[in-house]
């Protein structure tokens, strides 16, 4: 069975970007995610085998939704984007957690290397 994975970023064309990128290489899209809050709900609903959660997003960012997905499944199993110069965040995500991180702008061979590693 497809591994399914949740993607949550605020920009729609990252989303787009991402689910054609998984999509087109066998995985599942378990649903999509414009804010932290948002994303914390789909977790508890469907339950992915792995969530690709960008850093900064309105209303809850993705330190935040991290540190709560991790408190509903402490296995959970993460991947935080974040754009060039967050180091201290993705460090931060790291240490709460994460299993790696994605650099944007996205490479297609990056997304598939990184969601390769944490989940096969």
């Amino acid at each position: 069975m497809a591994k399914s994975i949740l993607i949550c970023d605020d920009a729609a064309f990252m989303r787009m970007m991402i689910k054609d990128i998984l999509s087109k290489n066998g995985y599942a899209i378990a649903g999509e995610a414009e804010n932290g809050k948002i994303a914390v709900e789909k977790f508890s609903e469907t339950k992915p085998d792995l969530v690709l959660l960008d850093i900064t997003m309105p209303e809850m960012d993705g330190i935040q939704a991290l540190k709560k997905i991790r408190e509903i499944d402490p296995n959970a199993t993460v991947v935080m984007c974040s754009a060039m110069g967050q180091q201290a965040m993705v460090i931060e995500a790291i240490q709460s957690g994460a299993k790696d991180f994605i650099v944007k702008p996205f490479q297609a061979d990056r997304v598939l290397e990184a969601v390769k590693k944490v989940i096969g």
